[in-house]
């Protein structure tokens, strides 16, 4: 067994996400007020912060300013304030704007920004390497370490140089031991490590299961003339119907283009929606086709989102360490944001660790922090709007909306409701293939709509061939001998990726194969795999996406 070398730090922080560089920045700027000499480093499995990173985006301030009151001198976020705000109800042809007054004041989107999260957590990461954090882009943290009273202790980022048949390669080189008094998990959605320390420490007993949705985004350079720079528009209603919830996006951002994309929630029932055609589709509709008239498609991505709210956030410490971000799942589903909620808690977990460090605690519970959580504005914002996401899942787009949109004016005055829906897992809610009918989508035309391959593309995807491949199966006979026969193997058209496909099946011997080269990291597979066969695990560091300005 090979030796692995071993660095010591105060904190390590799995992620470069807006929460974890935030917690990182918050860490060295209380050590700093305190006259501590604190150490922090944070660990980014894609190739340079930002690469993994993909949100519409459109962005409250409020934790920015918070955290780095001056960032409007020199931030790229704030080229783009938001300048108006509009809400469409789409038919097949047609679209009904919704007034203002139907909603709460805090979906207006007044004081907010858009543009690249990408390009934002790269900012982030300068200022945090001005205070003296440690970033290590291109390695991927791997194994949760435990001290011998089951405390975290660190983790080992993976080994590098293994062929897929597990041996070593010429250029092998073994993970590294990063140990910590506290370790941060900032992974975003459906973390390989999170999902671990979840189920080691058993902190979601007293939560709601996490719920999902797929965003499925792409970014436009579009005609001048039609640029209209901070307009933002969201949309519901059509392509999805009865059997699915949703809704798209399109914002007008800096240098002429627009960021536009559709979120399917993966709690539909039909083993026959594809998100990724859901979008496709979606951008036929004649408003959207009229605003992408003599445009270029520039950049693709996709990326599951934590859509449970309030019920499902976990506990959110454990002995040694903390969950932070969407690894923890604070995002605010009605607004269509969660950047300045993750950046909160990056923040007020740094602010407990700290403290425990300079009182010589280690590796124990930071209970300051979920203390913290529930006196914060984050809580407050994510109460108001907890019922929502149930609410229309329940009653579906039109009277769920109107009923959520009740409850949340309602809430927002001051009136809290008596009851708190539930949330049910988004891997149990298919019909087999013969209750259901299949969507009709368009062909790709390579202008508007496009297939997946091409789109990956645009990803800048790559992963090491020759590396063992990180989308396991518990089983490998369940694809074709229970999911194929009851729902045609959905795996098919639930990955936004080609990753997942059946071959074979023409001459009677289908087989089951895994694309995992073609994979952007969304974590659907992991989240709506009927049986839960599909385990997504990380890859070497440096592979996945490499999203330009997404």
């Amino acid at each position: 067994m090979t030796q692995r070398e071993s660095m010591p730090y105060d904190v390590v922080i799995v992620g470069a996400g807006p929460a974890g560089l935030s917690a990182a920045i918050r860490f060295k700027q209380v050590a700093a007020e305190k006259g501590a000499d604190l150490s922090v480093c944070v660990l980014e499995k894609g190739s340079e912060v930002g690469a993994h990173i993909l949100s519409g985006a459109v962005i409250d301030p409020r934790s920015l300013d918070e955290l780095l009151p001056d960032w409007r001198q020199d931030c790229p976020l704030a080229e783009v304030p938001v300048t108006e705000n509009l809400h469409w109800v789409l038919t097949e042809k047609k679209k009904t704007v919704l007034p203002h007054l139907w909603t709460p004041p805090f979906l207006h989107n007044k004081g907010t920004y858009t543009g690249s999260l990408g390009n934002l957590c790269r900012w982030l990461a300068g200022k945090a390497e001005e205070l003296g954090v440690e970033i290590f882009p291109g390695f991927a943290a791997a194994e949760i370490l435990f001290d011998d009273q089951g405390r975290v202790m660190g983790v080992a980022t993976g080994d590098m140089g293994v062929a897929r048949d597990g041996t070593h390669k010429p250029d092998y080189q073994p993970g590294l031991e990063l140990h910590a008094k506290y370790t941060f998990f900032g992974e975003g959605c459906r973390g390989h490590l999170s999902k671990e320390i979840i189920r080691t420490f058993a902190l979601d007993k007293d939560s709601d299961p996490q719920v999902y949705g797929l965003g499925v985004k792409e970014l436009w350079d579009i005609d001048p003339e039609l640029h209209q720079p901070g307009r933002v528009i969201h949309t519901q209603g059509w392509p999805l119907g009865d059997d699915a919830n949703g809704g798209g996006w399109l914002y007008h951002q800096a240098n002429g283009q627009v960021s536009l994309g559709f979120v399917t929630w993966l709690n539909y029932s039909n083993p026959y929606i594809s998100p990724f055609q859901e979008m496709q589709k979606w951008k036929t509709h004649p408003e959207i086709a009229a605003i992408l008239k003599g445009a270029k498609r520039v950049s693709y991505g996709a990326r599951a989102i934590s859509d449970g709210g309030l019920q499902s956030i976990p506990k959110l410490v454990f002995p040694g360490g903390a969950l932070i971000g969407d690894s923890a799942g604070f995002v605010n589903v009605p607004r269509i944001k969660g950047t300045h909620t993750a950046m909160k808690s990056g923040m007020m977990a740094a602010e407990a660790a700290a403290d425990a460090i300079l009182s010589q605690r280690q590796h124990d519970e930071l209970a300051a922090y979920p203390e913290a959580f529930e006196h914060s504005w984050v809580k407050k914002e994510l109460s108001i709007v907890r019922n929502v996401v149930p609410l229309v899942k329940k009653f579906g787009d039109f009277l769920g909306s109107g009923l959520a949109g009740i409850t949340m004016w309602l809430e927002h005055f001051g009136l809290k409701m008596p009851f708190t829906m539930k949330h049910h897992p988004d891997h149990e809610t298919l019909w087999r293939k013969d209750l259901v009918k299949a969507p009709v989508y368009p062909k790709p035309d390579g202008v508007l709509t496009f297939d997946r391959l091409s789109s990956v593309f645009l990803s800048n995807t790559n992963h090491e061939e020759d590396q063992p491949v990180h989308l396991t199966l518990k089983d490998p006979n369940v694809p074709v001998e229970y999911d194929l026969p009851l729902y045609d193997e959905p795996a098919q058209r639930y990955c936004p990726a080609g990753v997942y496909e059946i071959v074979g099946q023409e001459t009677g011997d289908p087989k089951f194969v895994i694309n995992a080269q073609n994979c952007v990291h969304c974590k659907t597979c992991d989240i709506k795999d009927p049986t839960q066969n599909i385990n997504w695990v990380v890859p070497e560091g440096g592979g996945g996406p490499n999203y330009p300005n997404m």
